[in-house]
């Protein structure tokens, strides 16, 4: 279950590697994300989540630009603090309708995820 930045790169190819040794590798992630594709590498397994590609992508983009505003220390570091509170909203967003998703859930229960 990876999150979308910047760890999945780092964890696709460890997955890649283990793929070659001839394991499954089921990936579960959010319809709506940053990084995280479907491939024929893995088996993939999304699931909704209520905002969009379009949504997620805006605050993201809003976050890196207001990191170069100017303003004073304070100013800055409140409009981070707003910034990154909303993609902790997105990240607790994402890990609750996983949890709440019934189907999925009980397929990774049946096949011991």
């Amino acid at each position: 279950v990876p999150v979308g930045g910047s760890h999945w790169f780092s964890m696709r190819e460890v997955l890649e590697g283990v793929r070659q040794k001839g394991h499954e590798i089921v990936v579960v992630a959010p319809e709506v994300n940053l990084h995280i594709k479907t491939t024929n590498n893995f088996i993939m397994k999304m699931y909704p989540v209520p905002f969009t590609q379009e949504e997620m992508d805006r605050d993201f983009h809003t976050f890196l630009q207001d990191a170069f505003e100017e303003g004073s220390f304070l100013e800055r570091f409140v409009r981070s603090y707003r910034k990154m509170k909303r993609l902790f909203d997105f990240a607790l967003t994402t890990c609750e309708h996983l949890l709440y998703n019934k189907e999925l859930m009980r397929y990774l229960e049946e096949s011991k995820f």
